[in-house]
């Protein structure tokens, strides 16, 4: 207990300490030199009262101001002006302090007129050092130089990204590109903007970058082309900072260096989804998602907690899974109603337990057996959890009277060539014809291939890529579309 008391003071007291130090120094030298002048000298002692006086005013201004609550670590401009407020202050405070005293007797006026700006370097030079110091240091425990780093875009993002970088030092910023002219030649905390996005191969050589970091979380699809098409060229490895929608999504802090993903360059825009007409549907209702512990059910659960729903209930066959998204969902929607429930949509007696508590008004059939191949051999399987087991739900929604009952099919069930096609276009066909003899509106919404969903192709696409090729297609002339998983949600 002793010692994390001693752990939490010492730092702070060493500062005040020092501090003090430092107003000492500035009054008792000032005082000297002004008084060095003059033949007759008053006693006024390295300690007397008068100086007491001067620590004791001084000391209370920098508890006021709050200069104590800043890191040398991060010493900037706002912690200089800071001090220069405290050093202004603290000579008011000592002047009406003194006068009081013995109405400013033996303290000359150029003493109080240079104790400010002396004060505020004293204070702001060892600062300004501890910080420079250790920014620039190298990593002694691990006794290797720092990677030599080139920031590609020099807007808000690069500026973040590189006030962040010039603090590690891991990292060596050599430069900076940017398409813009203005800002051609500039500095960014320190750090110059060579050139344009396209001298990348050759800036790249010059200074000898080891890595490349690409501080574009707003650029386009084809904008991120373009900017991976010319790191390519380098030969060099290269991060890039989260998408503005991750960070907003909580799904990636905004100074996360990430690999660049596949959505990230998709040939086309992200669509906007209509989020007005979405959370009418779903605001303030009570909603099933089963499959919820799947890639697409859990964002799902997700986009469903965002929007305001009255009650949210997962019925997911993966216990690994369900556990994942409950923590998750309890964490992030704390004021939410959730109840997580271990169950298979082909048992019915199961179901109609979970439709009896959860009364739902929304439900999400997004449970499915997805991969391809491996349904192929297990025909059975496929058709037990993909048609009978949608029979079940949509029965058990039909039932309770539920409003809507979504089914979250594919587009492999149009003209379906494989067993899992068939049997989504299985269940669309069976949810079609019982939508005309219930209450319950049904909808079937079909995704095209979801990048890094269960069952997706890109895993395996993104594997064989790592390894060197060659990548599998079925057919030399197949195209592929694809989705990212919010936008499926």
């Amino acid at each position: 207990m002793i010692n994390r008391v001693i752990a939490k003071i010492h730092p702070r007291l060493a500062v005040v300490v020092h501090d003090l130090t430092m107003v000492w120094l500035a009054w008792t030298a000032i005082t000297s030199i002004r008084w060095s002048f003059e033949s007759v000298r008053p006693e006024l002692g390295l300690f007397g009262p008068e100086v007491c006086l001067v620590l004791a005013s001084q000391g209370l201004i920098f508890w006021i101001t709050g200069l104590y609550k800043g890191l040398w670590r991060f010493a900037s401009l706002p912690d200089l002006w800071n001090i220069l407020r405290a050093a202004t202050l603290g000579a008011l405070a000592i002047t009406v302090t003194l006068f009081l005293y013995n109405r400013l007797a033996t303290v000359p006026r150029t003493v109080l007129l240079l104790y400010t700006p002396t004060l505020a370097v004293l204070l702001g030079i060892p600062r300004l050092a501890y910080r420079y110091w250790k920014d620039n240091r190298l990593d002694f425990l691990s006794r290797s130089p720092a990677m030599r780093v080139l920031v590609l875009g020099a807007g808000r993002a690069g500026d973040t990204l590189v006030r962040g970088l010039v603090r590690e030092s891991r990292y060596r910023l050599v430069g900076m590109l940017d398409d813009n002219p203005q800002i051609r030649g500039a500095r960014i905390h320190g750090v110059p903007v060579l050139g344009t996005l396209e001298q990348l191969p050759d800036l790249a050589r010059e200074t000898a970058a080891q890595m490349l970091l690409i501080a574009m979380p707003s650029a386009t699809s084809v904008q991120m082309q373009r900017v991976v098409a010319f790191c390519e060229q380098t030969g060099l490895p290269f991060r890039t900072m989260p998408r503005l929608a991750d960070v907003v999504a909580g799904r990636s802090s905004f100074g996360e260096l990430k690999e660049v993903a596949i959505e990230d360059l998709l040939g086309r825009e992200q669509v906007q989804l209509d989020w007005t007409s979405i959370r009418t549907g779903i605001s303030g209702k009570r909603v099933l998602v089963t499959g919820g512990g799947g890639s697409i059910g859990s964002e799902l659960c997700r986009q469903v907690a965002r929007l305001g729903a009255a009650s949210l209930t997962i019925l997911e066959l993966s216990e690994y899974n369900l556990y994942r998204i409950e923590q998750e969902l309890r964490r992030e929607f704390p004021e939410l109603l959730l109840d997580a429930r271990i169950g298979d949509c082909g048992d019915a007696v199961g179901c109609e337990r979970v439709f009896s508590l959860a009364r739902p008004q929304v439900v999400f059939h997004a449970a499915a057996y997805k991969h391809v191949p491996l349904l192929q051999e297990q025909l059975r399987e496929a058709f037990r959890n993909n048609v009978l087991g949608t029979h079940v739900v949509a029965e058990a929604a039909d039932r309770h009277a539920v409003e809507c009952f979504v089914l979250i099919s594919t587009d492999k069930a149009v003209n379906p060539s494989s067993i899992m096609g068939a049997c989504k276009r299985a269940a669309e066909i069976y949810c079609q014809n019982f939508a005309s003899q219930s209450g319950t509106r049904f909808i079937t919404v079909r995704f095209g291939n979801v990048l890094d969903s269960a069952g997706s192709v890109v895993p395996l696409f993104r594997k064989q890529i790592r390894a060197g090729g060659p990548v599998t297609v079925t057919h030399p002339e197949i195209t592929r579309y694809f989705m990212t998983i919010p936008e499926a949600a």
